[in-house]
């Protein structure tokens, strides 16, 4: 296993259930239900790629070029995809309707989830 996925995705994770803990309960009577459906689905794609990145620990040969992209990429997707939907989702709530720019963003993570889970098929196919 790789030390380095699995720090980085307990730090993910854990920032995954404070975010999904204020959306039910601190942000419950601040965001429309609108934004708290923008803010769930933040959260789930994090902790889906919260896994991903726990699995993707598993492969032992880390110094492998696939590995480490498809490390970067589910990294990068996660603050991308969902930390532009966290900013979206609060950005009347911090005064910040300029925000709304960061709509693209969003799509960018998605693209990079997406290349992340093809790099992941390709390096379980490569592997030994």
């Amino acid at each position: 296993m790789n030390k380095q996925i699995i720090i980085t995705a307990s730090l993910l994770g854990a920032l995954a259930v404070i975010a999904g803990a204020f959306g039910a309960h601190a942000f419950k009577a601040s965001l429309s239900p609108r934004q708290l459906e923008v803010w769930q689905t933040a959260v789930q794609y994090q902790f889906y790629h919260v896994f991903a990145l726990l699995f993707l620990s598993t492969f032992t040969r880390f110094k492998n070029k696939v590995i480490v992209s498809t490390y970067y990429l589910f990294t990068f997707g996660i603050l991308l995809f969902s930390g532009s939907l966290y900013l979206l989702a609060c950005r009347d709530l911090i005064g910040m309707p300029g925000l709304a720019v960061l709509g693209p963003i969003t799509p960018i993570g998605g693209l990079l989830f997406i290349i992340g889970w093809v790099f992941l098929a390709f390096a379980a196919f490569r592997n030994k």
